[in-house]
């Protein structure tokens, strides 16, 4: 099922900007309330086994660390304006919207520089993104419809 490509590709970059977006307006928020909750005097230890301050702080670093990781994710999908156009002899390379049968289903995957893992819905498709920090980005680049893989099983159907 070829779709049109252009049009899609500019779609699903600014779905992904979008929900980059609410993701983060939302962590943020909630990184903030951690942080309240770790330096309010309420949550002062009780006694030496009371160990809910610091408990809020570690959250509270975590949730800081994955706003940051977010932001820059962000800032790199702003800065892309356009994804790459594939034939479908086109060997995978970073940008590809990528058709897949893996473990018995059909699968979309589009190879982004970041944001690995979000899932985007665009014309009846759920697309997921793949980041270089996934085996399975590093494992499918240079692959060309037809080729597969063992583990997991999979075989390229279709590049665009």
């Amino acid at each position: 099922m070829h779709l049109g490509l252009a049009p899609m590709k500019s779609t699903l970059l600014e779905k992904i900007r979008i929900e980059l977006r609410t993701q983060l307006e939302r962590l943020a928020k909630a990184a903030m309330d951690a942080h309240a909750a770790a330096t309010d005097p309420g949550s002062k230890a009780e006694g030496k086994y009371d160990t809910r301050s610091l408990e809020a702080s570690y959250l509270a670093a975590g949730q800081a660390r994955q706003v940051d990781e977010l932001a820059a994710s962000l800032r790199i999908f702003e800065s892309l304006t356009t994804l790459p156009e594939f034939a479908m002899d086109d060997a995978i390379e970073a940008g590809a919207l990528v058709e897949v049968e893996l473990r018995g289903e059909t699968s979309h995957l589009l190879l982004v520089p970041a944001a690995g893992g979000l899932i985007i819905e665009e014309q009846g498709l759920e697309i997921t993104l793949l980041s270089p920090a996934s085996a399975l980005y590093r494992n499918l680049l240079g692959m060309v419809a037809g080729e597969g893989l063992e583990e997991p099983a999979l075989v390229v159907i279709e590049v665009r």
